[in-house]
């Protein structure tokens, strides 16, 4: 398929755009029996010449032109109505009936705090102007009304309040906000361009309106996310704070799978400045070599690494539930475990070269010694929990 994105250079463009050439290249194969040729890239720089032979080779059109934040209240109808006449009559020269989605806003509902929006009045202008171009042509329009966008790449500081906090935060900039209690629905960019690519299958998901809230119907007229993510101001900065402290207390805050909390902390990441990509860690040092933590978590537990220098020996105790990994990555070691009471020694040998993982058992008393003379021993540990300096569990025993 040859897919044309308006508004190629914009947020959701420059998503949508990177993940079709990700299908063109055969990097993304999670999309299934979708293929895409060629992508066709138009923004504000391009010519008439090109929506011309764009508009004239495209299967699939994604009008995601529009103007956001103008100067003047009266060019949200020029911006957004306006090209999507051009769009649809250059379309309509060429005889050309691809299906087209149109990229446009909840605030189009003009209900309840949208009932005076210009610019939703100028979205409502070119939603009309598509159901009208479908009629007539018989061409397939999917009209998508978007709520609070966010994701990587997003400005800040112009119409995404996460866009403009998670800048903020990661810069060590100041928010403002009003009123903590104020509830936005947020639709994460990873989830739109996944519909979007369903939709270039014929898979789009439709819905209706009840005022401004989506409700997803088989025959709806206009298509719709599925997931989108309610949340207050305040539970949003509350996730900021947790994100920002990170480097400091190692623990990786709790992210599921399909949570908010997941995708925000990918967003938040990706306003990080260079100088801090990267942090120190503390690393214990002695004479026999070094142990740092790496990663602390609420309730899986840390993950450490461990460097003890040729022919040390480390560790000579147990736990009476705490439970570890020992992992060896680099150099040839001997890991014991002794069960409490017993003279039952169990001996695992462990090396770089084929790594595996050795359960410290809880009421065994273990140790790792490096067998090396010159090289260094380097274990990846894991405990399933924190270290409580008030109750550490752990008890010296030589094996």
């Amino acid at each position: 398929m040859k897919i044309l994105v308006t508004g190629a250079k914009g947020f959701v463009g420059r998503n949508l755009v990177a993940q079709l050439c990700n299908i063109k290249e055969g990097k993304a194969k999670c999309y299934g029996n979708v293929t895409v040729s060629e992508v066709f890239e138009y923004d504000i720089d391009s010519t008439s010449e090109d929506l011309d032979i764009y508009c004239r080779k495209a299967d699939f059109v994604f009008n995601l032109a529009g103007v956001n934040r103008p100067q003047n209240p009266e060019e949200f109808m020029q911006g957004n109505f306006g090209f999507a006449s051009t769009l649809l009559d250059t379309l309509k020269k060429h005889g050309n009936k691809c299906p087209i989605m149109l990229s446009s806003s909840i605030q189009a509902t003009l209900q309840g705090r949208f009932e005076d929006s210009e610019y939703g009045r100028s979205k409502k202008a070119g939603e009309d102007l598509f159901f009208g171009y479908a009629k007539e042509t018989g061409t397939k329009v999917l009209v998508y009304r978007f709520p609070n966008l966010f994701g990587k790449w997003c400005r800040p500081n112009y119409n995404s309040v996460v866009a403009t906090f998670c800048n903020n935060y990661a810069n060590d900039l100041p928010i403002q906000v009003n009123d903590p209690s104020v509830e936005l629905e947020l639709l994460y960019i990873d989830d739109l361009v996944d519909e979007m690519i369903a939709a270039l299958k014929g898979e789009e998901h439709h819905c209706e309106f009840d005022d401004v809230e989506t409700v997803i119907v088989e025959n709806g007229r206009y298509c719709a996310v599925p997931t989108t993510y309610k949340v207050t101001l305040w539970e949003i900065v509350t996730l900021l704070d947790e994100f920002k402290k990170q480097p400091e207390t190692l623990i990786v805050p709790s992210i599921p799978n399909g949570s908010f909390a997941k995708a925000l902390y990918s967003t938040y990441l990706s306003y990080l400045p260079r100088e801090k990509a990267s942090f120190p860690l503390k690393m214990n040092m002695d004479g026999r070599g070094s142990f740092t933590e790496l990663i602390r978590t609420i309730d899986k537990g840390q993950v450490s690494i461990n460097i003890s220098k040729p022919g040390i020996t480390k560790g000579q105790h147990w736990h009476n539930t705490k439970w570890e990994f020992f992992i060896v990555v680099a150099g040839n070691g001997l890991i014991q475990q002794r069960k409490i009471g017993t003279n039952e020694v169990l001996n695992f040998e462990v090396s770089g070269d084929k790594i595996e993982v050795v359960h410290m058992l809880p009421g065994y008393t273990h140790n790792i010694i490096n067998l090396s003379d010159t090289d260094n021993l380097v274990t990846v540990m894991w405990a399933n929990e924190l270290f409580d300096p008030n109750k550490p569990d752990t008890y010296f025993e030589v094996v």
